[in-house]
């Protein structure tokens, strides 16, 4: 029974060591069993990660044999995976001979000594782009030597590439092309670094500062703008950047010795630094201060115009006025402070009554209005309630504003009612002249006349009024003249007066005896006068006195003829008597009682004095027909009246005057006869003797005196006697009364109308004053 139950014990442990036994087996089965399926699963997974992966593992060994996914020969074009590497060249399709001829050098290249390789290839009839990177295949992988290739279709990252490499292409291109931009502006461009130190400028730059190139400019850090209140500008370049913000700014700039305005900018280009670049406003601030210079002008200028004129601007605000046109619209100062518009304008402008009266102001001003939005010049005229009369016109300006001229026409209207009438006049008045008138245009055509005109050439009033030429009508004007060709001569006047501008004249005959005499006379505006007078009556009576004045001349050459041979036939009988006289007086006829004597010294006195005036009559005759001889030589004044008072000191002493005579070397040498200017002298010097009572006084000055352009001798013969009224001076002068006997007191007779004409002959001057009471003196001016 022990046994037994060991037995029993013993099958149970076996059974239950065996149930165990078969518990860890089944057990382990399904753990491998796990196992397996999450290496199936994993192998499937990575299989479907090599599938979805770009990359394709081909293993090639070393007979040529190739293993690949199936996804190879679909990358390749190829319906399977080939079994040699030398088959993945099918013709159409797969590789080109020549990549896989460079791919299987590659590979045993790579077998035989390890070498790694990378090539690209593209299949032939597809798109793709492969990339083949190879090496010596792990022993775990394949023993003996095989090569592992891996296989990258980079089509799409190719094309990303081409992009890239095109974009890079055309930035280089961009920026080498900015670069030849930047050096190639006309203005001085520049770029900074971060710490605001100059990176590049360009040419324009390099001239500006005077240096010899960019990298001069660069190394030494030379600014082109001067420091302005203590900034320099790299620190005006780095307050950009840091403010993120561009600055821009006017400064002055030394270029090629002149100080010229500039605008410079700088702009932050972030992390690239700090641009600038300044461009000349030298040339734009100068038009500018010419533009205010010609605004200030033209306003300087619009205030002396006669017409007013306003500004508006694109605001409708009045900007300007000048004086007229203040005055004309009765516009303060105050009110033109504000700047009113111009709606204020017009309301202003209708309180003070300087627009026309309407029943509806605002519709009138909305059309006013309107004139800042036309693009025409308005013209109107504005009738004021006071009787004035203004003309405006409104000028649109390119800015959108405009300008007001207004004109008072007041005076204007005016005159054109005064010119009217004046045309009414003129029309009148030359109708009632007694010369005949035409007026004639440059252009040869008539353009006013006067009936006469028309009546003296006998031309009808219709022909006149559709303003004939003046060709034209010389052919019906040569009709009527005795001599048809003298009608040129009226034309050549009228040219003459019209394009010549001088005044010439002549006369014709008419068919009918009539004498007219014709002028023509420029006028001021151009046109030409053609006067036209009948001269008949005073061309017969011109005739006549022609025929007397011949028959005067003749007489007058008879008397002078005569009073000639009177002289010479006076003369004879006068030397007689005075001869016979002389020998009585001398004793030779016997002795004479004082009785005898007396009367001989009568007869020699008048003999004497008939003489002298039949001397001065020949004289005065000769000199009135221009016969009279001068001979000419050099004078001296001082001692020549010197002379002449000498011969004449007895009847001065005799007459109980006093004689005082003034001159010097000073009164210088005159040029003349001696015999003729001591005759007109003395002349003067006997009639003042004559004139001045006993115990009077004679003054006799000689003297020079200055004259514009040399100087003349100057002879004073005065006297305190009684004077002449201006009517016996003149008889005096004229020598109307002519006595021989010496009973005419004063100055009748021929001595002074004598010494006028001697001393006219010299080329002298003379001039004699008297007043009644006062005396007279004669004035003798000798060249």
């Amino acid at each position: 029974m022990p046994l037994n139950q060991t037995v029993l014990v013993l099958i149970g442990l076996l059974l239950a060591a065996w149930t165990l036994g078969a518990g860890v087996a089944i057990m382990s089965a399904r753990a491998r069993l796990r196992r397996a399926e999450a290496g199936r699963r994993h192998a499937q997974r990575f299989a479907r990660m090599l599938d979805e992966s770009p990359v394709i593992p081909l293993l090639v060994r070393t007979d040529g044999r190739i293993e690949a996914p199936p996804k190879l020969a679909e990358w390749l074009g190829l319906d399977q995976v080939p079994q040699y590497l030398s088959e993945l060249n099918a013709g159409t399709r797969g590789l080109e001979a020549a990549q896989l001829l460079e791919l299987t050098e590659a590979v045993r290249r790579t077998q035989k000594t390890a070498t790694p390789f990378r090539t690209m290839v593209t299949p032939v009839g597809t798109r793709r782009n492969l990339a083949m990177r190879g090496h010596l295949a792990d022993p775990q992988v394949s023993p003996g030597g095989a090569a592992l290739v891996w296989v990258f279709d980079f089509s799409d990252a190719e094309s990303v590439l081409t992009q890239l490499r095109s974009e890079a292409l055309e930035a280089r291109q961009d920026t080498a092309a900015l670069i030849s931009l930047i050096e190639a502006a006309p203005v001085p461009m520049w770029i900074r670094g971060s710490d605001g130190a100059l990176r590049l400028v360009n040419s324009a730059y390099v001239a500006a500062v005077g240096a010899n190139g960019a990298d001069e400019v660069i190394k030494s850090g030379t600014e082109l703008v001067e420091a302005i209140d203590g900034r320099t500008a790299r620190q005006v370049a780095l307050q950009s950047a840091e403010g993120k913000e561009p600055v821009e700014r006017q400064v002055m700039i030394t270029i090629g010795g002149q100080r010229r305005a500039f605008r410079v900018n700088d702009l932050p280009l972030g992390e690239l630094g700090i641009a600038g670049y300044a461009f000349d406003i030298e040339d734009r601030e100068e038009l500018a201060r010419s533009l205010r210079a010609f605004h200030e002008a033209q306003r300087a200028m619009l205030d002396y115009l006669l017409a007013g004129v306003a500004q508006f601007n694109a605001q409708r605000r009045l900007t300007f006025v000048n004086r007229p046109f203040q005055a004309i619209f009765t516009l303060d100062a105050e009110f033109l402070e504000d700047a009113p518009t111009f709606e204020q304008f017009l309301e202003t402008a209708r309180d003070a009554g300087r627009v026309p009266e309407l029943r509806d102001f605002l519709q009138w001003r909305r059309e006013k209005s309107e004139w800042f939005t036309v693009t025409e010049t308005q013209e109107e005229d504005w009738s004021l309630g006071d009787g004035k009369h203004l003309r405006i016109v409104a000028q649109p300006t390119p800015d959108g504003g405009l300008t007001l001229i207004a004109k008072d026409l007041t005076e204007q209207h005016r005159l054109g009612a005064a010119h009217d009438t004046l045309l009414r006049t003129r029309t009148a008045t030359l109708d009632s002249l007694y010369e005949a008138v035409a007026v004639f245009a440059p252009n040869g055509r008539l353009q006013l006349w006067n009936r006469r005109f028309a009546k003296e050439w006998g031309l009808d009033s219709e022909y006149l009024d559709s303003h004939p030429h003046i060709e034209a009508m010389l052919e019906k004007i040569a009709a009527g003249l005795d001599h048809p060709g003298e009608a040129a001569t009226v034309g050549d006047a009228v040219r003459s007066a019209t394009l010549d501008r001088r005044e010439i004249g002549g006369r014709v005959r008419l068919v009918d005896g009539r004498t007219l005499e014709f002028a023509g006379v420029p006028l001021p505006d151009g046109n030409g006068l053609l006067t036209v007078l009948d001269v008949t009556d005073s061309r017969k009576a011109e005739e006549a006195l022609v025929e007397r004045n011949v028959a005067l001349q003749e007489a007058e050459a008879m008397r002078t003829q005569v009073l000639v041979e009177l002289s010479h036939e006076f003369r004879l009988p006068l030397n007689v008597i005075a001869g016979f006289a002389e020998r009585l007086q001398a004793g030779i006829g016997g002795d004479l009682n004082d009785s005898g004597k007396d009367y001989i010294g009568a007869i020699l006195t008048s003999v004497n004095r008939i003489g002298e005036h039949i001397e001065r009559m020949l004289e005065l005759t000769r000199t009135a027909a221009g016969m009279l001889p001068v001979d000419r030589e050099d004078i001296e004044l001082m001692p020549f009246a010197t002379e002449i008072v000498r011969e004449r000191a007895a009847r001065i002493d005799e007459s109980g005057l006093t004689l005082d005579l003034r001159g010097g070397k000073s009164s210088g040498h005159v040029t003349g006869d001696r015999q003729r200017l001591a005759r007109a002298l003395g002349n003067l010097l006997d009639n003042a003797i004559a004139a001045t009572p006993r115990g009077g006084r004679i003054l006799v000055d000689v003297s020079r005196q200055r004259i514009p352009g040399g100087d003349r001798a100057r002879i004073v013969v005065s006297d305190n006697g009684p004077g002449m009224d201006p009517a016996t001076l003149a008889g005096a002068l004229g020598g109307d009364r002519l006595r021989l006997d010496g009973s005419v007191p004063l100055r009748k007779g021929l001595g002074l109308p004598v010494a006028r004409e001697l001393i006219e002959a010299h080329g002298g001057t003379l001039d004699v004053m008297s007043e009644p009471g006062q005396g007279t003196a004669a004035i003798v001016e000798l060249p």
